[in-house]
């Protein structure tokens, strides 16, 4: 992984190949495309508030839409398209929220343009895309990362200190449920034609979760996957993962009751994390840790975690990748990885049958 997305040391990106002195007080100048909300009401302001991170400039088709973005959120920058943000010298990295189908060329454009990419999940619409990006990375030398941040979340940190541990015997199953009701059909997340619909938007954290959990690979998938009449983008979906030393399940629904857990069952207890993936940033986290089976409840463990902001700990995360040139928090091969899942998900939906994960 390090020669794909490792930087070039002898070209004009060598500064960023250098090993990060906290002592120097560098931040990551992003430039942000698009006024996504997303973006808006929490990426931007959390990654303003990080120690290694600022957020520069913003750009949006509508000039005047950047321009009260930037005055709300007391961005420096404002532009009018996304090639003036791109050809700014003075922005290091670009953080890429646009919708789906967008994912993927306007980040091989930042590359280009020799900044570093945080792009929103998912990375792509399809694997043969994401796999694209990995030939981008050999080329321009810069970073790019998928916007999973749970992965910097100290909740999900603590789940996988707990499995690898053993506290919970060995992890045999884990079941994880992600729902929102959402009906507007000029939502972008309901439009097919820009890769809408549950799986792509939620599901895809269900699968992360039990990739992270296991740390294997699952072997193959079956799913149910019921459309929107009108839309037709996916709206209730239900998949079951094989992995090499246990199962997951998971349903995502974009019209249901707002709802989401994560569990994890080993085969002498079981953790359970509280509000897995929007999880709050004004109050403490936590994490339950079942070591007795006790039906009444009684052998629960409460673990808490300081109230923290995980897209403020993405963003560092990702800048102290790229200072210290070591590994990305979600690696580009973890992403073709995840959307290998999701390709096969879509075709047992089609089949009806078990389909391979074949990456």
């Amino acid at each position: 992984m390090a020669d794909r997305q490792g930087l070039l040391r002898d070209g004009p990106l060598s500064w960023r190949a250098e090993r990060y002195d906290a002592s120097m007080s560098r931040k990551l100048r992003f430039g942000v495309l698009s006024t996504a909300n997303i973006g808006i009401r929490k990426v931007i302001p959390a990654m303003q508030r990080g120690e290694f991170t600022t957020v520069a400039a913003i750009a949006s088709r509508d000039l005047t839409r950047a321009q009260e973005a930037a005055s709300k959120l007391g961005i420096p920058k404002a532009y009018g398209s996304y090639e003036e943000l791109l050809a700014d010298p003075d922005i290091d990295a670009v953080y890429n929220p646009l919708p789906n189908h967008l994912h993927v060329p306007l980040t091989v454009k930042a590359a280009e343009a020799g900044k570093h990419v945080l792009c929103e999940k998912p990375i792509s619409l399809t694997v043969a895309e994401a796999r694209t990006l990995l030939d981008v990375c050999a080329r321009t030398g810069v970073r790019i990362s998928e916007a999973f941040m749970i992965r910097s979340a100290p909740q999900w940190q603590r789940m996988r200190e707990l499995v690898r541990e053993g506290r919970i015997g060995p992890l045999r199953a884990v079941n994880a449920h992600f729902s929102y009701f959402n009906a507007d059909s000029s939502n972008i997340r309901n439009r097919t034609d820009t890769g809408g619909g549950g799986i792509y938007d939620i599901g895809c954290y269900c699968i992360q979760s039990a990739r992270i959990g296991f740390g294997q690979e699952p072997q193959r998938v079956v799913a149910l996957l019921e459309r929107d009449p009108g839309m037709h983008t996916d709206r209730l979906a239900s998949a079951i993962l094989e992995f090499p030393s246990g199962q997951a399940i998971f349903t995502c629904s974009t019209q249901m009751i707002p709802y989401q857990r994560v569990h994890f069952f080993g085969a002498h207890g079981r953790i359970e994390i509280e509000v897995p993936f929007n999880a709050p940033n004004d109050r403490p986290t936590r994490l339950f840790l079942d070591a007795t089976g006790d039906l009444t409840y009684g052998g629960i463990t409460t673990e808490t975690f300081s109230t923290v902001d995980q897209y403020t700990l993405q963003g560092d995360a990702f800048a102290r990748a790229v200072f210290d040139n070591t590994e990305l928090p979600v690696p580009l091969e973890d992403s073709v990885a995840n959307m290998a899942v999701i390709e096969a998900i879509f075709r047992s939906a089609d089949s009806g049958q078990w389909e391979p994960v074949t990456p």
